[in-house]
């Protein structure tokens, strides 16, 4: 499968010898499929017109052969494959804006799974996320349990991100911002609404922290028009337009700050105290999925089987990018070229958790 944007391209591919897929990632937005590895079930078109006019592609296809673990059953080998390319953070007010066009991606897959009754099935994200692990869509990401396959073939945590990168961006920065993300059907996944207010609220506390809010500050500061101890709803969105997260066309709706202040007030009285503001604003919980969070084995053989991937190998070129230098003499591309090797494995499903 290639996807390609410019001279930059991905391809998937699938070893009918070794039973492996391979995913090479140099962001694009078109995708060629070989067809006599895989069958395409159905491709759509995600238009982010209203979220930073960006574009997304949704593939949908099933292996054509059936590789090792799935002989001999009648077990489907379907992928859910998602290629973008996520706005650049030209400045802090364009993060809500990435981080929403994240959100409806993953909505879109969501709804897409619904609409045709698809059992859980595995999930590849790739692209040029504009991007590093430090900052929020990568936390978002993970706490919706997708793993970046770079990292876990190489056994990095997410504290690792100077070890590798895979751009020299228009400023002359290097930076790792391509990714190759992958949720397996037996991971455990939050609801969506969930992890996207935990996103909001994580940048929510960082912009308060850039600000040098200590966290007594940070309360003060959102219960500025109150004169109880408490943080009233009128402060919370005045609060959010100080911090550019409200009051224009990429900000949050009336909507979502509504849904925001309801996740925040959690005993429901309409107003947040200094405990609510430490557990859902200052000291969050990211819920992010850890690697080995998936079905007990013991339930292995009660829960519906389904096919799912194990990474095999994880490589970008040029080879200096992998110890976080980026070539001098590089000038083929201002990214550099991932490729994933994945095996199917036989996995028990998962369910949303709350």
């Amino acid at each position: 499968m290639n996807c390609r944007r410019n001279n930059e391209q991905n391809f998937l591919l699938l070893n009918p010898f070794e039973h492996t897929v391979s995913l090479y990632d140099i962001p694009g937005l078109l995708i060629a499929v070989r067809k006599d590895y895989f069958r395409v079930i159905n491709h759509r078109e995600l238009l982010f017109n209203d979220c930073g006019d960006r574009v997304a592609q949704l593939l949908h296809v099933e292996l054509a052969a059936p590789c090792s673990p799935c002989r001999n059953n009648d077990t489907r080998q379907e992928i859910l494959i998602v290629n973008t390319h996520l706005l650049f953070p030209h400045d802090s007010s364009l993060s809500l804006v990435r981080l929403n066009q994240v959100y409806k991606i993953l909505q879109y897959v969501e709804s897409y799974q619904k609409e045709n009754k698809l059992s859980p099935t595995p999930i590849m994200l790739c692209g040029d996320w504009n991007g590093s692990k430090r900052g929020h869509v990568y936390k978002f990401l993970r706490s919706q349990g997708f793993v970046s396959s770079y990292d876990t073939a190489h056994q990095y945590t997410d504290a690792d991100a100077h070890k590798w990168v895979s751009h020299l961006n228009h400023r002359g920065n290097i930076c790792g911002v391509d990714f190759i993300w992958l949720l397996n059907p037996n991971r455990y996944r939050k609801l969506l609404k969930t992890s996207w207010s935990e996103a909001v609220f994580g940048m929510f506390k960082y912009l308060l922290r850039r600000a040098s809010l200590t966290e007594e500050d940070a309360f003060a500061f959102l219960k500025a028009d109150s004169d109880s101890d408490c943080i009233t709803y009128s402060g919370f969105c005045e609060a959010l337009q100080q911090l550019n997260l409200t009051g224009h066309c990429y900000g949050l709706s009336d909507e979502e700050t509504k849904d925001l202040w309801v996740q925040a007030d959690i005993d429901g009285n309409g107003v947040l105290d200094f405990k609510e503001f430490q557990q859902r604003i200052w000291n969050p919980t990211w819920s992010e999925q850890k690697d080995d969070e998936i079905q007990d084995d013991n339930l292995k053989g009660r829960e519906e089987q389904t096919i799912g991937f194990s990474v095999e190998n994880a490589v970008l070129f040029p080879p200096e990018v992998e110890k976080g230098m980026w070539p001098e003499n590089y000038s083929l591309s201002d990214h550099a070229r991932l490729t994933v090797v994945f095996s199917p494995i036989r996995m028990p499903c998962s369910q949303l958790i709350s």
